[in-house]
């Protein structure tokens, strides 16, 4: 298990097979990192499909609004919308978008990015100076490989539960 340096910016989700832990970068995208434990932290993280899942490329969740499993679920609707919180503007880097990095799902405006992610399966560097990266898994990466494919999946998995390290 990967050692936690900073419990504070480090996220643990849980997936069907286990936890996946994330490194969270503020200093590259200080935005993004306090929203994302903003969200963790008041639970609209958990139960939350994984909506787009696309072999060799991505895996797309956060959709707050119409992706929780467990509260009037439509699949149709899951990704097309965020939270009640405002839209984030771009923290664009040169951090590229290798294997495991997190990145903030958006529409055409670079400054809509709100709630919904991404993990990269592979070097996606196409991406970059495109789509902030704010994080990466340091652990449980093989959790992540495994979640179930598909643009929606049929039956998609999905974060069972999100935590800040330093509330677990």
């Amino acid at each position: 298990m990967a050692e936690i340096k900073d419990p504070e910016n480090t996220i643990l989700m849980e997936l069907k097979d286990g936890t996946v832990t994330i490194e969270l970068l503020p200093d590259v995208a200080p935005g993004h990192c306090e929203r994302m434990k903003e969200l963790a932290r008041s639970g609209q993280y958990d139960n939350v499909a994984f909506h787009r899942v696309i072999d060799g490329f991505m895996a797309q969740t956060g959709d707050v609004a119409n992706g929780n499993m467990e509260n009037d679920f439509n699949l149709r609707m899951a990704g097309t919308g965020g939270s009640d919180l405002p839209n984030l503007k771009a923290e664009f880097s040169g951090v590229p978008h290798d294997r495991g990095t997190l990145g903030a799902a958006r529409s055409q405006n670079p400054d809509s990015a709100n709630s919904q992610f991404f993990i990269n399966f592979s070097d996606n560097h196409f991406l970059n100076r495109q789509y902030t990266v704010y994080g990466r898994v340091i652990d449980g990466m093989e959790h992540v490989d495994a979640i179930t494919r598909g643009e929606p999946p049929a039956s998609p998995d999905r974060m069972i539960s999100v935590k800040v390290a330093a509330d677990a």
